[in-house]
């Protein structure tokens, strides 16, 4: 089953585009779309990993609001739109190879869909084959 954007979503007819200069550098998957990590811009933690296909970074770069492509619902959404934690983008940039998204924002409120600040709030796994330590998971 194909999580990408189906024929004749937002962005996929006629209308604006994403422009063919950021557009022919970009590595997609066979879905179409490209993982975009957020970071929160001032401090450098990173807070979600969400999916990018080329209409939402379009919509993202003109607003200056970020915008997903939802895999599970399948359609597109704007961070905050509804619970009001809103990410006000500060940057964008591209990974070395065309795959990956780094977006650098200003989150308001939590950015997980569980409430938490982080969504990389469940701790360190462990490394090297050990244990966690001592009291369960490093956090």
């Amino acid at each position: 089953m194909s999580t990408s954007p189906p024929a004749g979503a937002p962005g996929t007819d006629a209308g604006p585009r994403l422009a063919p200069e950021i557009a022919e550098r970009l590595t997609r998957n066979s879905d179409g779309l490209l993982p975009a990590i957020v970071q929160q811009h001032d401090t450098g933690e990173v807070l979600m990993l969400a999916w990018m296909d080329d209409e939402a970074l379009r919509r993202t770069l003109d607003s200056g609001r970020a915008t997903y492509w939802s895999r599970s619902r399948r359609e597109y959404w704007v961070k905050g739109a509804t619970s009001g934690n809103v990410q006000a983008v500060v940057g964008v940039a591209l990974d070395c190879d065309g795959d990956t998204l780094l977006l650098r924002v200003d989150q308001s409120g939590p950015a997980c869909h569980t409430g938490a600040h982080t969504c990389f709030d469940e701790g360190e796994l462990p490394l090297g084959g050990g244990s966690a330590p001592a009291g369960g998971v490093a956090r």
